[in-house]
């Protein structure tokens, strides 16, 4: 007698999840120079870590005084050198086997071992310390560095104050934060300005050079001055405030993960009178300033891109901008983003 077969039961088939449509129709991380420390959070012989370009990082100060930065992760056995690692003189030593790395990435010393292994490498970034700035460059496909930042002569006149801080951390993307600059419209309707900025703008190369006259509201009335803003790719930008008192903000912007950015923000205010003048002026620029970056961010946090904005007069040299953010994503990373962006509709 055949035994009787149960019927295997029906399985439904599983749910197909559609993949997580990206935010944007370009690279997460674009090409160019990104702040990732202020140059006084890191003493000589210290070693922190980071994460900026959907990496973890390590960072430290050589005993010389350099700034350094690796990828974070002992190619020995996975640890993570910022977390418990040591500098010692050029090296930062991984706190699990003593392996040491210099600051190009190169294993110099295994205290148990005769032979350094080939692979015993970690990738190193070029790092540029200026401006009281620690930068990284980034390019996705490993290039050297096509220019260079800036000297800003007022981070070290006598001149100018001491440069103060602000940060933040946003979910949005560099190129959406660049783009307010050319924005002229929102700083009427968003911020409340008194009128909105008749700019001149220049875009050349990696640049964006734009003056803007601007009417300031003050407790003694209107004041007339100009802002004068300059970018330099999507991650550094300064903007030069006269007219009330004269004002530098340096702005820079560095690519986290795919959801998040970190802003920093570093002021200085060309000294007139007595300090506390001095103190009252710069707290009230910071505040003004930083009540205007609040402002945008429930918008670049909530918004979606549109490829193809509905634009009028008024509103910016924008689709100029969007071409001239275009360069510092090459065109096999660009093209990988939209068919992404296009899979996922």
């Amino acid at each position: 007698m055949q035994p009787q077969l149960r019927p295997l039961p029906q399985i439904a088939p599983e749910p197909t999840i559609p993949a997580k449509k990206p935010r944007f129709p370009f690279p997460r991380y674009p090409t160019g120079w990104f702040q990732v420390a202020w140059s006084s959070e890191l003493q000589p012989g210290q070693a922190k870590p980071l994460e900026y370009f959907g990496k973890h990082l390590v960072l430290f100060r050589t005993e010389g005084g350099h700034a350094k930065v690796l990828d974070a992760h002992c190619p020995h056995m996975g640890a993570h050198l910022g977390h418990g690692g040591v500098v010692e003189g050029d090296d930062v030593k991984c706190p699990f086997h003593w392996w040491k790395f210099n600051g190009d990435g190169a294993c110099t010393h295994i205290p148990y071992a005769k032979k350094i292994p080939p692979r015993a490498t970690l990738a190193c970034w070029p790092v540029v310390e200026r401006n009281g700035l620690v930068m990284v460059w980034h390019d996705i496909d490993k290039q050297a560095p096509a220019w260079e930042i800036p000297e800003l002569p007022e981070l070290s006149s006598d001149e100018w104050t001491p440069a103060f801080y602000k940060e933040w951390k946003l979910r949005t993307h560099n190129q959406e934060m660049a783009e307010n600059v050319v924005d002229t419209a929102h700083f009427k309707y968003l911020h409340g300005t008194v009128n909105l900025p008749a700019s001149s703008v220049v875009f050349d190369g990696p640049n964006i050079h734009m003056i803007s006259p601007t009417t300031m509201r003050t407790p003694g009335g209107l004041v007339e001055g100009q802002v004068e803003s300059f970018s330099r790719g999507l991650g550094f930008s300064t903007n030069r405030f006269t007219g009330l008192v004269e004002t530098l903000l340096l702005g820079a912007v560095a690519p986290i993960d795919d959801e998040y950015v970190h802003v920093r923000f570093s002021f200085t205010v060309k000294k007139l009178g007595g300090a506390d003048i001095m103190k009252g002026v710069g707290k009230a620029f910071v505040a003004e300033i930083s009540r205007q970056l609040e402002q945008d961010a429930p918008v670049w946090e909530h918004k979606i891109y549109l490829e193809r904005a509905v634009l009028c007069d008024g509103d910016g040299p924008i689709a100029r901008f969007r071409k001239w953010a275009s360069q510092f994503y090459p065109d096999w990373y660009m093209e990988e983003a939209r068919r992404a962006y296009a899979r996922a509709e």
